[in-house]
């Protein structure tokens, strides 16, 4: 196993702790959206640059989920989905971490639907428990 594929898995693997991390978050209700919103965000990007990582790819720090998900066009580990699909999560990463009135873009519902497809196909394409 290459270091990059070990880094990828690695990158998974905290992509799955965001996701549970957003699991209980979204179920404890109240004012808690763009702190769900958050991990789910995380989540993503994490995935994302575990998916660059497997391709070898290189991609800047940033939280632009759409943009890291276009550099992975054309590569084995492309998403099987629209990269503008991801674009409404990219502002709970760091617009609404401060912000104590937050425009709510996703229901929790459609975020558990991305990270869960994100996640689901990560771990296929990289062989991960």
């Amino acid at each position: 196993m290459t270091p990059q594929f070990e880094e990828a898995r690695r990158l998974l693997r905290l992509a799955r702790r965001d996701q549970e991390v957003f699991g209980i978050i979204a179920m404890a209700g109240g004012n808690t959206h763009a702190a769900a919103g958050f991990h789910a965000q995380q989540a993503v990007e994490k995935v994302l640059k575990a998916l660059l990582c497997a391709s070898d790819l290189d991609f800047p720090r940033t939280h632009d989920l759409e943009s890291l998900a276009l550099r992975l066009a054309g590569s084995p580990y492309a998403l099987p989905f629209s990269a503008e699909k991801l674009r409404p999560l990219t502002p709970y990463a760091v617009d609404f971490r401060y912000d104590d009135e937050v425009a709510a873009l996703l229901t929790e519902r459609e975020m558990r639907s991305i990270v869960a497809a994100v996640v689901d196909f990560a771990s296929a394409k990289l062989g991960a428990p």
